[in-house]
């Protein structure tokens, strides 16, 4: 298959997902960071888009195919790492509730026409799309590691008086196999806990080991347990603002979202995929991080904007390939 545009960190692919994954070498990628098109979201436009199946149903089964044939692109030793946001049953249409959407090059809000929705859910139904999608590539064999939560503190407003706003989503870990690369010293963050001694009371930081309080130095944490001179597991609640981008109508997914999933789940100096490149955040956290990357889009305007703006710094002299070459 002939690359979009290929140097020696980047190439991109322009099609179906699906039908280029299954043209990609068995166990070519270490790491897969990726955010799918949510479910009734957006109309991009374009022809076998991800997110307008008729139902969720039919939703959950397109992208457990396509992750059942990237396990085969994906290293023994690889992880996946998938953000999702969750629909609304509402009259037979889902719709976003609050999700932080894609770059909007001729798209619209999708209206959710010829849609069936799920049946046997009464409308205002939250459908549950991540753990639907997350319980059906269980049971087609991933390890489901992490189901991480995603809080945006400053999520964008949404517009309802009878429920809670949004303001988190889901990034799932999964892997291959019981033993896969996972490095937790990159993305650790600074400890400070609380120790009492008798009568008196410390704070220690375990990045340096300062005692804070300067009552005395202990590299125990308030639990009893030793502490890490790198820093504490940041656990499985990630608090981090979304970011807007110029070409964006609205919150897009932050460079340090995909960034710290390849951190902990990619070798130095491995690739990283992303089935759905949109406006190429996970590319650019690939090439911060010095790490290889592929991009896959059904839409060929959206990797010329990434190639214009998020991933420029590794593009001098790029021009779209004429006509047939794609």
């Amino acid at each position: 298959m002939n690359p979009y545009y290929s140097d020696d960190q980047i190439t991109l692919y322009h099609g179906d997902a699906l039908d280029l994954a299954r043209q990609l070498p068995t166990g070519s990628v270490d790491c897969i960071v990726t955010s799918p098109p949510y479910y009734g979201l957006r109309d991009y436009g374009a022809e076998g888009q991800y997110g307008l199946e008729a139902s969720p149903r039919d939703y959950v089964e397109r992208l457990r195919v396509l992750f059942g044939e990237l396990r085969r692109v994906l290293a023994d030793e690889g992880t996946l790492w998938l953000n999702l946001g969750d629909s609304y049953n509402s009259g037979g249409n889902g719709f976003s509730s609050g999700g932080h959407g894609t770059p909007t090059i001729n798209s619209a809000p999708y209206t959710g026409q010829g849609r069936v929705g799920i049946k046997s859910l009464q409308s205002k139904n939250l459908i549950g799309i991540p753990w639907r999608v997350a319980f059906a590539l269980q049971d087609d064999g991933w390890i489901l590691r992490n189901a991480i939560i995603w809080n945006k503190p400053n999520a964008m407003p949404e517009s309802v008086t009878d429920r809670l706003s949004s303001r988190y989503e889901h990034v799932f870990l999964f892997a291959k196999q019981q033993r896969y690369w996972f490095d937790l010293d990159p993305i650790r963050e600074t400890a400070i806990t609380a120790n009492r001694s008798g009568s008196r009371l410390s704070f220690v930081n375990s990045k340096d080991n300062q005692d804070i309080s300067q009552w005395s130095r202990s590299k125990v944490g308030s639990a009893g347990m030793p502490l890490n001179d790198s820093g504490r597991n940041p656990g499985d609640v990630w608090t981090i603002p979304t970011q807007p981008f110029p070409q964006a109508h609205f919150a897009t997914y932050p460079l340090a979202l995909p960034q710290r999933c390849i951190q902990a789940g990619c070798k130095p100096g491995g690739t990283v995929c992303d089935p759905f490149h949109g406006s190429g955040t996970t590319g650019q956290a690939a090439q911060r991080t010095g790490r290889r990357y592929i991009g896959i889009d059904i839409n060929a305007e959206y990797l010329d904007l990434s190639l214009n703006t998020r991933l420029r710094n590794a593009t001098l002299d790029f021009a779209p390939p004429t006509e047939g070459t794609a």
